[in-house]
């Protein structure tokens, strides 16, 4: 309980930074899990929807609900080198769950380069913090690191790799055993051979939780601030339904124009 009060009071404080009053907001991932990815200084992520289709009923035979996420996330910090975003994210479609459907996150990463040409992007975090005991608060906390790799000039992607930890009350295996933390990773490039505006990944988050999946999918920017994400979850607990997801983004950058010249 003293946990999830710490967690909640520090993404609470820095979401105060930006909004007075409530938002809903999801953090920056890649297809399922978090990225060192995290919003530029003032930039306002909008996530209408993400959306999770069952592709078939669940091992007992019944029909699975959709889930969907709504949300934004802000970048906060006005800095090169050292960023935070903060959020809220909004769930439907998770039955009894739905009554308390209010989670919050926060991130704070370095990029890619920020101290030379090899050092890594790295990020810690935490996302899906709830606000019912022993019901919503799944308080996922996790560091990540992440690199691109080329070679003779050729870009081969970049590679993430991370660890989570998460409420051992809350994730559990199908056996009902703790099973809350492990490894997670991706691999992402933007495939410029084909278009700039089209980006591919294959993401893995460990456990048989409900976090455990295998995700596969891509994305196309429309234009610099709209893309949409079409990808496909394997979880790795074989009892669940696999899903699709369809993820629509939104970038605006009209709140760092209001503090332009106070860095």
């Amino acid at each position: 309980m003293f946990r999830q009060k710490v967690l909640v009071l520090c993404v609470l404080g820095l979401s105060s930074l930006i909004f007075p009053a409530a938002c809903f907001a999801t953090a920056t991932t890649h297809i399922w899990a978090p990225s060192t990815d995290v919003q530029p200084y003032g930039v306002i992520h909008v996530t209408p929807a993400d959306v999770y289709l069952p592709v078939k009923k669940d091992s007992s035979g019944n029909r699975v609900p959709v889930i969907t996420n709504s949300g934004l996330t802000v970048g906060v910090l006005p800095f090169d080198k050292f960023n935070v975003e903060a959020g809220f994210d909004y769930k439907a479609g998770l039955g009894d769950l739905d009554h308390d459907p209010m989670y919050f996150n926060a991130k704070g990463g370095i990029p890619e380069g920020a101290f030379g040409e090899w050092f890594p992007a790295l990020a810690i975090g935490a996302y899906d913090i709830g606000t019912k005991t022993d019901k919503t608060n799944n308080n996922v906390l996790y560091f990540k690191g992440a690199k691109t790799f080329k070679i003779k000039g050729f870009d081969l992607g970049r590679l993430s790799m991370g660890y989570f930890n998460g409420n051992g009350k809350l994730l559990r295996g199908p056996n009902g055993g703790k099973d809350n933390a492990d490894v997670f990773g991706a691999w992402e490039r933007t495939m410029t051979e084909i278009s700039p505006k089209l980006w591919l990944c294959v993401e893995y988050q460990g456990t048989k939780s409900t976090y455990g999946s295998w995700n596969f999918g891509g994305s196309w920017k429309f234009s610099d601030n709209v893309s949409l994400l079409v990808g496909f979850d394997r979880y790795n607990n074989r009892n669940l339904a696999d899903t699709v997801t369809v993820q629509v983004d939104i970038d605006f950058d009209a709140f760092s124009k209001l503090f332009k010249g106070k860095k």
